[in-house]
């Protein structure tokens, strides 16, 4: 009994195995270019480089870059909306950095009120005209002091 159901079931895996060979022949896909019957000989040249010809083609003209200082570089980053003054609230915004440094009271904890006062009393202290905003010169006078390269002593 068990090679009757054996055979059986080995009969019906070579049928399915035959129905999806024949199924699944590859067929030439229309349009397909046709198979290189010539051999490697006619194979264009693996390390040949492509070419084209460009005469009377132009790209587009390169992006034009400007020359930052690097006062104008510290100042834009304050300024996040370019037009040129420092609100408090772009001075505060971008003061996150230093946030870890600004804990007043010692008890490594920072609240907001530490920060922004810390923060407004600098803004106050640039803004010498007291106009609510910061120009590129009152920017200028917050410039961090830049040391010299420690010189190696090997």
């Amino acid at each position: 009994m068990n090679r009757i159901v054996l055979g059986a079931f080995c009969a019906l895996v070579l049928v399915g195995v035959g129905l999806f060979w024949l199924q699944g022949r590859a067929e030439v896909e229309r349009g397909a270019p046709p198979p290189d019957l010539a051999g490697p000989a006619l194979a264009p040249d693996p390390e040949a480089l492509p070419s084209a010809d460009g005469a009377g083609m132009t790209g587009p003209a390169p992006p034009e870059s400007t020359e930052l200082t690097r006062e104008e570089q510290r100042f834009f980053r304050y300024d996040r909306n370019r037009d040129r003054r420092i609100s408090r609230n772009e001075m505060m915004s971008s003061r996150t950095d230093a946030f870890r440094d600004l804990d007043t009271d010692g008890n490594n904890l920072l609240t907001f009120e530490e920060w922004a006062v810390a923060t407004g009393d600098r803004f106050g202290g640039m803004d010498a005209d007291g106009n609510g905003w910061l120009n590129a010169a009152e920017f200028a006078t917050s410039a961090p002091v830049r040391r010299a390269a420690p010189t190696c002593r090997c």
